[in-house]
């Protein structure tokens, strides 16, 4: 009865409240637009006509759009962030396809006249969503010099960095764990490099990312916060280029070019550290055989079989190597692979079938004379999924789609030498599947009124084989179930409404209203901050149940100036359900039992989000700035009462901005302040036989020192001609030497044992770095 309740559900969502049909008279124009010097298709761009100012698309994420109008004269009007506006001239008496090619750069006048053709942050119905390109953050400084696209977004309102050298990210109060961070569609679990200081994305590998903090469409699910979709680039098939770029830390190589002209492409990107090669001088033994390094390989190929089909093949391998001579050993990394059918029925109907595989694994050794351990844990993901996007007319829009994970979580294998005092262990594997169905009706109802509405409904089931416990309120076994390969252990559907509303005030202005509902099912155990991947993966079971977010957002957005400035205030409250936390001195490493060792309540977190944004001219950059709170309650902690979560930041501040002097010289810096996370201090102690017992008085009751930092950098474009291009990429981070704290650790006084010392750990003062990159 309660699948029927659903169904219904989803086909009284399904059913448009109007219907805009095609009559004799009406006629669509279709095609695909691409980046005229290198044929990489443009998602995101702005699509529509001069004599309809009220009617237009976006183009899908692989460049296709499709307009249906009446019989007429029209002039088509496409354009897309740092790219030439480009007009054509359509006379539409039957369906056609019209393929665009845009040219990059344009001219200062030029702005003035397309400056009414990019409103898409005023049109566009979501809430909460930001788009950047690689090209956009080519001269925001970071730190050892490398571009990072996901440092970058650190710099956007409601998204905050966890800390100098740790990984993660929170984006309006969500754990770390609660970001869906996809490339070319596979779920990348880890996103760090070298304990956290780069991440695993290089941007001369990227094409752009888009960031959905609220309103988020209902083909994305899986995670209660956000959605990081990022694309790779499909590489140039008009001409073979070769571009990298040698740094003081890291070194980079991309080659693309066609596979045939105008139908097929490939690009290859590779990247290294070589720390490691100036440990290997020194003349300590221990230093010089040790290990710190990563690498990485992005590639990928793309072919255009005819006009209605094409496919993609993209791939990721990545590695971390950490290790100390009889001391410590870590490696990790993340494998993925994509491989995608476009396939265009007709001129309304476009299709994309993916092929996915994800892993992410992990090794620690702890390596000394008598007790050699290495504890080895992975998630495998294959994922199939199939969208499709029915343009029915120029004001209507439906995506649906179904997709199915086969989740298989390895949650740590301990292996031992013959000599060791510690047996080996395998805890056993855990299988889910995860499936969704949705759907999403993009409807402008007139010139002032755009809605987006659909529903998720998404099916977890873990199965077997293994053993299955079931605990009192204790955290007691109580019952034990054997269970069969395949046999069902438990299932959990869920709906996840989406709903979004833009009311556009005037030419310049509008305001959004968005409800989202996300269910989460695989859940991060573990110091979610941490610099090291040795968290634990595991599915919600017959004990954990699914985390589900409920969020309101409703915001204000203006461009102004000849739509030269972009603002935006966004205020958001989020209801988190079933959120987990440990009890004290929780035992998660290699315990069969870890379920025994949580806690779940609920969690609530409500903000108020601004963003400035200059696009064009000499001085472009940004301001955001965010008043926050995040907050948990779980029974047994804090008196019941709700405490800041780890990430709760009361204010976070970024500046952003990027100068170009002339033609050779740009100049940029970033200014970042946040309140300090909160943090579980001692708040007092007492001695036992002679040594200090601290007392813990409430959770997250204390707040790290505030963090600020500078950076500053510049860029020379050495040479510029026809074949080749070279510059150089100078920066300092933390110009300033601010210290920031890495750690707060507590010890006794040596100088007086009945006092407690505050020991803080920084990693980074000033930190230049110079690059020198090319191309040809």
């Amino acid at each position: 009865m309660r699948q029927k309740k659903h169904l219904t559900a989803l086909l009284i969502l399904l059913a448009p409240l109007e219907i805009w049909a095609q009559t004799s008279s009406s006629y669509t124009v279709s095609g695909t637009v691409k980046d005229k010097s290198s044929g990489e298709t443009m998602a995101g761009a702005s699509v529509g006509l001069l004599e309809k100012p009220g009617i237009g698309v976006t183009t899908n994420s692989y460049g296709f759009y499709s307009l249906t109008v009446p019989q007429g004269h029209y002039h088509l009007i496409v354009s897309y962030s740092s790219y030439a506006l480009d007009t054509v001239d359509l006379v539409l008496d039957k369906n056609m396809v019209q393929n665009v090619s845009l040219s990059s750069g344009r001219g200062q006048m030029q702005e003035v006249v397309v400056s009414g053709a990019r409103k898409n942050n005023i049109t566009k119905t979501l809430p909460g969503v930001q788009r950047l390109t690689a090209e956009e953050i080519r001269n925001v400084p970071v730190v050892f010099g490398e571009r990072d696209i996901l440092k970058t977004i650190q710099l956007l309102p409601g998204i905050e960095s966890a800390g100098d050298g740790k990984s993660g990210f929170y984006v309006r109060g969500g754990g770390s764990d609660q970001n869906l961070i996809l490339l070319d569609e596979a779920t990348v679990y880890n996103a760090s490099h070298v304990l956290g200081f780069f991440s695993v994305f290089n941007s001369d590998a990227l094409k752009d990312i888009t960031v959905y903090k609220g309103g988020m469409p209902a083909s994305y699910g899986g995670r209660l916060s956000s959605v990081e979709d990022i694309t790779m680039r499909d590489g140039n098939n008009q001409k073979y280029v070769v571009s990298g770029g040698i740094g003081l830390i890291a070194s980079r190589l991309n080659v693309e070019g066609p596979i045939v002209r105008d139908k097929g492409s490939f690009f290859i990107s590779a990247r290294r550290t070589y720390a490691d090669a100036f440990l290997g001088l020194s003349s300590d033994t221990t230093i010089k055989g040790s290990k710190l390094y990563f690498y990485d390989v992005n590639a990928k190929a793309n072919y255009i079989f005819d006009e209605h089909n094409k496919i993609y093949l993209s791939a990721y391998f990545g590695n971390d190597e950490l290790k100390l001579p009889y001391k410590f050993g870590n490696n990790f990394g993340n494998v993925t692979t994509t491989l995608r059918w476009n396939h265009i029925f007709n001129d309304k109907l476009f299709s994309n079938t993916s092929l996915i595989y994800s892993n992410f694994y992990y090794n620690i050794a702890i390596l000394n004379s008598s007790n050699n351990i290495s504890i080895q844990s992975n998630v495998t993901d294959a994922h199939l999924k199939e969208d499709l996007n029915y343009y029915i007319s120029s004001r209507s829009k439906l995506d649906i789609g179904v997709d199915v994970i086969h989740h298989i979580l390895s949650p740590g294998v301990g292996t031992t030498t013959a000599s060791s005092s510690y047996n080996s262990l395998a805890l056993q594997k855990k299988y889910a599947i995860e499936s969704a169905l949705y759907a999403s009706h993009d409807w402008t109802l007139s010139r002032d009124w755009k809605l987006t509405y659909g529903v998720r409904l998404t099916t977890f089931t873990l199965t077997g084989p293994g053993d299955f416990y079931t605990y009192d309120n204790s955290g007691n076994a109580k019952d034990t179930m054997h269970y069969n390969e395949g046999a069902v252990i438990k299932t959990y559907v869920n709906p996840e409404p989406r709903f979004a509303a833009t009311y556009q005030l005037d030419a310049v202005s509008s305001i959004k209203f968005s409800y989202t509902r996300n269910v989460q099912n695989i859940h991060l155990l573990g110091n979610t901050t941490s610099s090291l991947p040795n968290s634990l993966y595991i599915p919600s079971s017959n004990n954990v149940k699914p985390e589900i977010a409920d969020q309101f957002a409703t915001g204000y957005y203006l461009n102004f100036h000849h739509n030269m400035y972009e603002l935006s205030s966004e205020v958001y409250y989020k209801a988190l359900e079933n959120q987990i936390d440990y009890k004290d001195g929780a035992e998660l490493l290699g315990n069969e039992q870890i379920e025994s060792q949580l806690q779940y309540g609920k969690g609530r977190a409500y903000g108020w989000e601004n963003f400035v944004k200059k696009k064009y001219g000499k001085l472009t950059g940004w301001l955001s700035y965010t008043l926050s709170r995040t907050e948990r309650k779980i029974p047994g902690i804090n008196q019941d009462r709700y405490y800041p979560a780890v990430q709760d930041e009361t204010h976070n501040l970024a500046v952003v901005g990027m100068y170009q002097y002339n033609k050779k010289w740009t100049f940029s810096a970033t200014f970042v302040y946040n309140t300090g996370n909160a943090t579980t201090w001692p708040s007092g102690k007492f001695p036992v036989n002679g040594a200090p017992v601290y007392i813990y008085s409430q959770r997250d009751g204390y707040r790290t020192p505030a963090y600020n930092r500078l950076d500053l950098g510049a860029t020379l474009l050495a040479k510029k001609t026809a074949k080749f291009e070279s510059s150089w990429t100078f920066s300092i981070y933390n110009a300033y030497d601010r210290w920031n704290p890495y750690a707060i650790l507590f010890q006794k006084d040596p100088n007086n044992n009945l006092k407690t010392q505050a020991l803080q750990t920084t990693l980074f003062g000033i930190v230049p770095s110079v690059t020198y990159n090319f191309k040809f």
